[in-house]
C-alpha cells in the first residue's frame, strides 16, 4: 500500500511541471488573449476598422433595429457590437477561434451578448441568406471572389466595404471620413440589384433589357413605337428609365414587373412578365 502511494506521489511530481506549462498556454490563448494590429489571418492580416469608420459604414447602410447584419472577418467584433447597439441583430464570421472568443467577451462587456453571435468559420462558406446588411474589411481580390455569392442574395441587401472595392461593379454610394481618421477611412455601399436582364412581355409591348449590375439599357417595342434607352437604373428591386418626357418606374417581383408610366400629371399602370433571359 505504501509503495502504491509512493508511486502516485512520484507521478504527481513528474506531471506537475507539464500541467503548469499547459495551463500557461491555455491562459495565453484564453481569457488573456489580445489581438495585435497586423497579425496574420487566413486571408488577410488583421487591421481593425477605425472607430469613426465603423459608424460611417453603419450610417451609410442605414443600419437599424429591423436589420440582420453579418460581418465577414469580424475580428474583435466592433462592427457587430456597434450594429447591436443600434438595435440590429448581428453575426460575426471569423476564422481565428481565439479572436472569436475575444469578440464574445467584448460583446458581454458592451451589454449586447443577447443580440449578437460570433461563429468560427470560413467566410467563403458562410450562409449569408439571412442578412439584410453585410459588412467587410477585406482585399479587392477577396471581394471579387465573394462577388458572385453576394449578387445571389436577395435584392435590396446592402453591402458595405471598408476601403476596398469590387472593380467594375461601381458602388451605389461612397463616403470618406476627412476628420479624426488617418487610414482606411472610406466606406463603399452596394445595393444588391434584382435581375432584369432578358425579355419581358408588357401590357403595352415587348421590353428587351441588357443589365450590368445596377445599370441597364434596353428597347421597348409597342404597336406604335420602338425606342432604345440607356439610362436605366436599379436600386434593389426598384428601377426606372426615361423616354422623352415619359418616366417608367417599376418593381421586380420574381418574374413579374409592376409599376407606372408618368408624363406630367398623367400616370398609367404598367405591368409585365418575363419571357426568358
Amino acid at each position: 500500500m505504501k509503495t502504491i502511494v509512493f508511486y502516485r506521489f512520484l507521478i504527481m511530481l513528474l506531471i506537475l511541471p507539464f500541467s503548469h506549462l499547459l495551463l500557461s498556454q491555455e491562459t495565453q490563448t484564453g481569457t488573456d488573449y489580445k489581438p495585435s494590429r497586423g497579425q496574420d489571418g487566413k486571408d488577410v492580416i488583421w487591421i481593425p476598422t477605425p472607430e469613426r469608420n465603423v459608424n460611417n459604414m453603419l450610417d451609410l447602410a442605414g443600419v437599424n433595429r429591423n436589420d440582420f447584419l453579418i460581418d465577414l472577418g469580424s475580428g474583435d467584433g466592433r462592427l457587430v457590437i456597434e450594429a447591436a447597439r443600434r438595435g440590429a441583430e448581428a453575426r460575426g464570421i471569423e476564422f481565428n477561434p481565439d479572436m472569436v472568443e475575444y469578440a464574445k467577451r467584448n460583446a458581454v462587456e458592451n451589454g449586447v451578448s443577447d443580440k449578437v453571435e460570433f461563429i468560427q468559420g470560413d467566410l467563403f462558406e458562410a450562409d449569408l441568406s439571412e442578412a439584410t446588411v453585410i459588412t467587410m474589411f477585406l482585399l479587392n481580390s477577396i471581394n471579387l471572389r465573394l462577388r458572385p455569392k453576394l449578387l445571389d442574395l436577395k435584392p435590396g441587401t446592402r453591402i458595405v466595404s471598408n476601403t476596398f472595392d469590387m472593380e467594375e461593379w461601381t458602388p451605389d454610394s461612397t463616403v470618406t471620413m476627412k476628420e479624426d481618421c488617418n487610414d482606411f477611412c472610406t466606406a463603399l455601399l452596394w445595393i444588391i440589384p434584382a435581375r432584369l436582364n432578358g425579355t419581358w412581355f408588357m401590357n403595352n409591348g415587348i421590353l428587351v433589357l441588357d443589365q450590368t449590375f445596377q445599370m441597364f439599357s434596353g428597347t421597348l417595342i409597342t404597336l406604335t413605337d420602338r425606342f432604345r434607352f440607356t439610362d436605366g437604373k436599379l436600386q434593389g428591386d426598384i428601377f426606372s428609365f426615361t423616354h422623352q418626357e415619359e418616366v417608367y418606374y417599376g418593381r421586380v417581383i420574381n418574374n413579374t414587373i409592376e409599376g407606372f408610366i408618368t408624363r406630367g400629371s398623367k400616370c398609367i399602370h404598367w405591368e409585365g412578365k418575363k419571357l426568358h433571359d
